[in-house]
């Protein structure tokens, strides 16, 4: 078996727990540094996985063994780190949102090209066991072609306080945040968003962005659907997930999953939502990316698409119209995988 991969870690917030919960759990990778600008969370978590732990990347020693790093850090941030990290050599998986506007994300996947690195989206959805099942599910054409579809990440989470609800810092509000992960589900399941409209719901929490979202979307294949976005609505139900065909139903849920066949029985498959075992997945295919054994499953056009829909819908929610997409741009950016 190969050598575990090395891997630095820039970010030391919540979501990095995940990523070193996940990072442990896989003999494919391994942790060799945290790096964050405060010394006291970058030193906890650095030394939870046993690592040392540096201020900024510019610290990294030149002889550290790692050949990739994932950025955990707020969206404002990415695409310095990212050069920064480029520059150093180091291949890179930037958490979502890949970055707030369509044109930092071309200059970091520019900067990519020419440094000869992997650089690309962390996206958890693509790597959870049920949601991939039910892609082979809708490509196999087990409920026929997809009419419409509908997608849910709705739960009351108060947001006082928080980066996420910081436009500076976070590019807006549940729509950029919650929204990414389900731009890049539709695509991931259906393939192309070609139009997208958004409608903001009233405000419940006392913030500066929109706490609650309903985004429209047609994709390129002719299937319509709603993705509800919320931080103040306690929408709790069992899938997050449902695909309409022709044939039949497929329900994509937080425990388990079903696919129902015309008017017949549901058939359960799955075990539903498991975070770190979507993160190890995550990180073990960036691996193998890397070493050139697999493609990536989120590669740079998936990464570049998920940014310019999420600003067309920001564009559609202030002119309260249909806003084209026009992912046919995406295809500027050429490097190894991205072609």
């Amino acid at each position: 078996m190969n050598a575990p991969l090395g891997i630095v870690l820039v970010g030391a917030g919540a979501i990095a727990r995940t990523h070193v919960n996940a990072i442990l759990a896989s003999p494919h990778v391994a942790l060799r540094a945290v790096v964050d600008p405060c010394p006291e969370r970058a030193h906890e978590l650095a030394a939870e996985a046993g690592v040392p732990a540096y201020r900024d990347v510019g610290q990294l020693p030149a002889a550290l063994d790692a050949a990739a790093a994932i950025v955990c850090t707020p969206p404002v941030t990415h695409e310095p780190l990212v050069l920064a990290l480029l520059a150093r050599g180091l291949h890179v998986l930037c958490e979502k949102p890949f970055a707030i506007t369509n044109a930092s994300a071309q200059r970091m996947l520019t900067a990519a090209s020419k440094a000869g690195r992997l650089l690309t989206m962390a996206s958890k959805f693509r790597y959870v066991a049920d949601v991939c099942r039910a892609r082979r599910l809708v490509a196999d054409g087990a409920i026929g072609e997809i009419i419409a579809f509908e997608n849910t990440f709705a739960s009351y989470v108060d947001m006082a306080g928080r980066w996420n609800a910081d436009p500076e810092i976070s590019g807006g509000g549940v729509l950029i945040d919650n929204g990414t992960h389900s731009v890049d589900l539709v695509r991931y399941l259906l393939g192309p968003i070609d139009e997208v409209r958004a409608f903001a719901a009233k405000r419940i929490q006392p913030l500066t962005v929109e706490d609650t979202v309903h985004v429209a979307v047609r994709t390129r294949s002719l299937a319509t659907g709603i993705i509800d976005l919320s931080w103040s609505l306690r929408k709790e139900i069992p899938s997050f997930v449902r695909l309409y065909g022709a044939r039949g139903t497929i329900e994509v849920g937080w425990t388990s999953s079903r696919v129902r066949t015309g008017g017949g029985r549901w058939h359960v498959f799955g075990t539903g939502y498991d975070k770190v075992a979507a993160f190890r997945a995550q990180h073990e295919n960036f691996a193998a990316a890397i070493r050139g054994d697999e493609e990536l499953a989120i590669g740079p056009i998936d990464a570049l698409a998920s940014v310019h829909v999420i600003e067309s819908a920001y564009a559609a929610l202030r002119a309260d119209r249909w806003v084209t997409v026009r992912e046919a741009r995406c295809a500027a950016v050429r490097s190894g995988t991205a072609a």
